[in-house]
């Protein structure tokens, strides 16, 4: 499921203000996992170095990364 697909759906079932800070809570676990899971992909490519020395830009790593796991 894309990170959109999984924000969506969760603001769709959770829409309710009384609930706004656990849904806060929620949706930043779903952000802290796909920039875990973005970083180890950057780390288990070896790309580190190719961003280091500016030879590729962060956005097109971020395209990279969604195509190669399908998000």
């Amino acid at each position: 499921m894309t990170l959109r697909e999984k924000l969506k759906s969760y603001a769709m079932d959770n829409h309710y203000k009384k609930y706004g800070e656990l849904n806060a809570k929620n949706l930043e676990k779903i952000a802290d996992e796909f920039a875990v899971s973005f970083t180890e992909w950057v780390i288990e490519k070896e790309l580190f170095y190719s961003l280091q020395y500016g030879r590729i830009k962060t956005s097109e790593l971020l395209l990279m990364f969604k195509k190669d796991k399908g998000l």
